[in-house]
């Protein structure tokens, strides 16, 4: 297993897509190629085409990928772009969407998206190329921008109090290191509350913000479900409610046929079901798997099977 990125639920993963001979499948979040490298092995003749906005992940997954040769096409890029990526008439048997951050961008503190990487810049970009980092939204925000950012996308309850204190701190000086924030998050944080991971849910918030996470998810899963073709599966991880509500809301919407009122005699809506979905709770990792790996403890697995053409 690549040392760069511990894929959760591999094995889930895989039987969820179903993999099937000749078949072609999407790895949207492809980042050390774990899944990738399963799809490809699983089936010799399944051919698949898989993205990252993540330099780092590209090296590593041209690398990993090698050994399959001629049976895939790694483009760095967002995966909300798949439109600019897939050829118009490729049609998919099944897609992977990763949405967590990597296990190397956690561990590798220059990239500033760990909790305890204390001199680490503010920085959080999946994508170096972009010009927003977080230390921008940190010291350039309103405070009543950060409130709704924390609010909204950490589900912070002393948002408030954070982003009022963030706004005297710099200030003061700017807040330039994930040390500084971490530092700054727990002392807004009433005594009784605070824990060792108790900024967690800030870090996310801004991480969210400066990657653009949750802008168009939904609009990208619905075009690639439209993609697929008949039997092909939606496989998605995710790694906060927010993800998981946006994943849960388009499955069960695409699993839903007639919408008229029961007091209509016919439908005249006309709408059609083109969903199965397989998961009627979300598949969590086994314990073992968490307690090899515990960033896996968050993981919702979702899966659903495409039923029209």
């Amino acid at each position: 297993m690549s040392e760069y990125h511990q894929p959760i639920m591999l094995g889930e993963v895989i039987e969820g897509l179903n993999v099937r001979p000749n078949g072609l499948y999407f790895d949207g979040t492809c980042g050390g190629a774990g899944h990738s490298s399963a799809i490809l092995g699983r089936e010799p003749t399944a051919k698949l085409v898989a993205t990252d906005k993540d330099g780092d992940a590209i090296e590593e997954a041209t690398r990993r990928l090698s050994p399959f040769e001629g049976r895939y096409r790694l483009v760095r890029t967002d995966f909300k772009n798949f439109e600019e990526v897939l050829a118009p008439e490729e049609t998919l048997d099944g897609f992977l969407l990763d949405l967590g951050v990597s296990s190397h961008q956690l561990d590798d503190f220059e990239r500033g998206f760990a909790l305890r990487g204390s001199d680490a810049p503010l920085d959080m970009r999946m994508d170096r190329r972009s010009a927003l980092t977080a230390y921008d939204v940190v010291n350039g925000y309103t405070e009543e921008d950060l409130r709704r950012i924390l609010k909204t996308y950490g589900e912070e309850p002393f948002a408030g109090t954070i982003a009022r204190n963030i706004g005297r701190e710099r200030k003061v000086r700017p807040i330039s290191t994930c040390g500084q924030l971490r530092e700054l998050v727990e002392k807004s944080i009433p005594p009784k509350f605070r824990s060792a991971a108790c900024a967690r849910q800030t870090f996310q918030a801004i991480r969210i913000e400066v990657n653009g996470e949750l802008d168009g998810l939904e609009t990208c899963i619905r075009g690639l479900i439209a993609r697929l073709k008949r039997g092909g599966r939606a496989v998605i991880l995710s790694f906060h409610s927010l993800e998981d509500r946006i994943v849960k809301t388009v499955f069960r919407d695409l699993s839903t046929a007639c919408v008229c009122p029961k007091s209509f005699p016919i439908c005249v809506c006309g709408r059609e079901k083109k969903l199965e979905i397989l998961t009627k709770k979300p598949i969590t990792a086994s314990e073992q798997e968490q307690n090899i790996n515990p960033r896996a403890k968050s993981a919702k697995l979702r899966i659903a099977e495409k039923i029209t053409e």
